[in-house]
């Protein structure tokens, strides 16, 4: 069966813990990415991960981006929404159909 995780500061994914999701607090972008590798090598299926941290990785990242398992989502931490969530949306909807299908630029 497949796990799912949280990674970022303790306040901001604390409460994914009450619906069942391992939360792995850190605001080390490098200890973020170890966590990462080890999670996903060790049957974690989603992987939410703060903004503010995503954006440190977004190299790292970007390698998770074509496999099916994990999933790595940004989420917005207690600082606010950067919009890197979006932005990573965004462009895997325009991979899929082609066309930035999203964007509110017209």
């Amino acid at each position: 069966m497949y796990r799912v995780a949280a990674i970022g500061d303790r306040d901001s994914i604390y409460g994914y813990s009450a619906v069942g999701i391992e939360i792995f607090p850190t605001e080390e972008s490098q200890e973020a990415g170890r966590l990462i590798r080890r999670l996903s090598e060790n049957g974690y299926a989603v992987i939410f991960i703060t903004e503010q941290l995503a954006a440190a990785l977004q190299t790292e990242l970007d390698a998770y981006r074509d496999d099916t398992i994990p999933i790595v989502v940004p989420i917005p931490g207690l600082s606010g929404n950067t919009g890197i969530g979006m932005k990573n949306v965004s462009k895997s909807v325009e991979r899929a159909v082609g066309s930035d299908i999203i964007s509110e630029d017209y």
